[in-house]
């Protein structure tokens, strides 16, 4: 099979961006923020100002900015690299602790963020409260103010619904790096959140860089490789002549690192005139500029289109012992990963309707065995090809249900919930059709207690439904009046076969006192188990049928205790009300 042919986007999502109001809108709220703040602020060293910016029929804006002394003093001064780790931070600020997930526990953030976050909690917990629901809603900043926004827009996240299409967007300028690879990962973790950040970083701008290795990109298999700080969202990357976006944020790093220009100082650099500018292009380029790029795949073109929008290409001609070539091979290989990547998250939707194929086999089955005796004990005690295709759906439909609970197990808490909620409902049928056709496989080798090798999946399954029950359930308005298609137990029949075992130990005549005593007990407790079951409808109809393991049990158990034994169960099939039990 040919493999398809790849091309990048980065130039086209960087030209709606650009051409989009998003980022003029944001900028003209940081620059009024500075505006509005004294000339004294500007050269103190205040932590950190914001102001809101509500606009009628368009976003709501919140603005984050820094003057220049206190950037300066946050991250240049002793300990402005350092990363407070996920540990420390639940001991002392715990705010950030539902970013942490089953698959990624751990992480850190930039000390120094954090701790201008924290000590505005009160001042920033109050716009949180206020504004948190609003949309559309922006949230932007400059510099370490970015960090701010950032911070701010993760902690509005938490209480977003997975399913809610209208989130916070947050877009940064000049922001530096703000945590490690566990942050990175934790937050790509969950795609709602990734595509809430745009982080526009220009070329003449020293600190989105100031995380990243010093070294060169093409030195190394990576540049990023060798920096603590990992970038996360969608990355901007622009100078005066043009910009670009790139699937891999790695890659960017890489770029922005490699693209260094002289700057005196650690200074913040102002967006607007930039913005003004690429505005104004026609980020359009002809094909005679591609040169030696003409002839090669589209994918390698629009990488060397981003590269020559950012002015990297024309940098990089200007440095010794770095070759371009090299930079191009190495983003293509990390798109094609990342795309090799893609194709590999489980989504379920795409083998929703294979997976009814295989039910529909299995309800085929339960219908054409009602006249032997039922699904269970046909599937029990017959060989035949039908029985081979119901065995074989049976492991398709296992299989699937496996990784969805995996999935669902790896997801974060407020993601897993969504996930166990959308898909319970099949969960649950597949459950109490496939499991009882375990249980007959199981038993079918002569082996005993099931329930004690029970596969954890089907466990899982059965208390995610229990865990969704709201108290007060079992209230006589939400009792079944008929009974159920589907035993609402899927390890019913698995109970039977082992009553059916202590009825054969009670009658072999080898058992002791003792344990005679502890089987006529487990007896009566499935008496009452089997009894309730069938009081409360949740036993289908199919469990009386003639030929089935629980009639044979019945029978039996019913020599074993002779006429003279009356209980609810005994009382319901001597009268045979079974019979009329729909």
């Amino acid at each position: 099979m040919n493999q398809p042919t790849l091309f990048t986007s980065g130039l086209e999502l960087a030209n709606v961006v650009v051409s989009s109001d998003l980022l003029y809108h944001s900028w003209a709220a940081i620059e009024k923020v500075y505006r509005e703040t004294s000339v004294n602020d500007l050269t103190s060293t205040f932590s950190i100002k914001y102001k809101v910016y509500e606009q009628p029929q368009k976003a709501t804006v919140i603005a984050f900015v820094s003057s220049p002394t206190c950037t300066i003093h946050h991250l240049q001064g002793q300990g402005g690299r350092d990363l407070v780790s996920s540990a420390d931070l639940r001991e002392n600020f715990p705010v950030f602790e539902f970013v942490s997930t089953k698959v990624n526990p751990t992480f850190s953030i930039h000390r120094a963020a954090v701790t201008l976050f924290a000590s505005h909690k009160d001042q920033i917990s109050s716009l949180k409260d206020q504004y948190g629901k609003t949309r559309p809603l922006i949230v932007t900043g400059n510099s370490i103010g970015g960090s701010i926004a950032s911070l701010f827009t993760l902690w509005l996240l938490e209480s977003v619904s997975p399913t809610d299409t209208k989130r916070p967007l947050c877009i940064t300028f000049g922001s530096p790096l703000l945590g490690d690879k566990g942050l990175q990962a934790a937050i790509l973790e969950r795609p709602t959140w990734n595509s809430c950040f745009l982080h526009v970083a220009s070329n003449q701008d020293p600190i989105p860089k100031l995380f990243a290795s010093p070294h060169n990109a093409l030195a190394v298999e990576s540049t990023s490789h060798a920096s603590i700080y990992k970038p996360f969202g969608t990355i901007l990357l622009c100078s005066k002549s043009g910009c670009a976006c790139f699937e891999d944020p790695e890659s960017t790093l890489d770029l922005m690192v490699t693209n260094q220009v002289p700057n005196e100082g650690l200074q913040i650099s102002h967006y607007g005139v930039i913005l003004e500018t690429l505005k104004c292009r026609v980020i359009c380029r002809g094909i005679s500029e591609l040169g030696e790029w003409n002839n090669v795949s589209p994918l390698q073109t629009g990488i060397f289109e981003q590269i020559e929008a950012t002015k990297v290409g024309r940098t990089l001609q200007q440095q010794q012992n770095v070759d371009i070539n090299s930079l191009i091979t190495m983003i293509e290989r990390r798109t094609k990963d990342l795309v090799a990547r893609k194709r590999k998250v489980f989504d379920p939707n795409k083998e929703l309707n294979k997976r009814k194929i295989s039910m529909a086999y299995i309800e085929w089955f339960m219908k054409v065995s009602k006249s032997r005796g039922g699904c269970y004990d046909v599937f029990k005690t017959e060989e035949s090809k039908r029985r081979e295709e119901i065995v074989k759906q049976k492991s398709i439909l296992t299989l699937y249900w496996k990784k969805m609970v995996r999935e669902a197990e790896k997801m974060p808490q407020k993601d897993g919930a969504f996930f166990i909620t959308r898909w319970l409902y099949g969960g649950t049928n597949y459950r109490r059709m496939v499991e009882p056709l375990d249980i007959a496989e199981f038993y079918k080798k002569g082996k005993k207690d099931y329930l004690a090798g029970r596969s954890d999946h089907y466990k899982l399954l059965e208390q995610w439904v229990k865990d969704k029950k709201p108290e007060g359930r079992q209230s006589n308005t939400n009792k079944r009046t008929r009974a159920c298609s589907l035993t609402e137990d899927s390890c019913f029949w698995a109970r039977v076969e082992e009553a059916i075992i202590w009825c054969k130990s009670l009658e072999d005549g080898e058992t002791g006192p003792e344990d005679k005593e502890l089987l006529a007990k487990n007896l009566v407790e499935f008496e009452n188990y089997a009894m309730d079951l069938i009081r409360n409808y949740g036993a289908s109809p199919e469990i009386f049928l003639k030929q089935s393991s629980f009639m044979k049990w019945w029978e039996n158990y019913a020599i074993i205790k002779g006429t003279s034994y009356h209980s609810l169960l005994t009382n319901f099939m001597t009268n045979r009300k079974y019979e009329g039990y729909a």
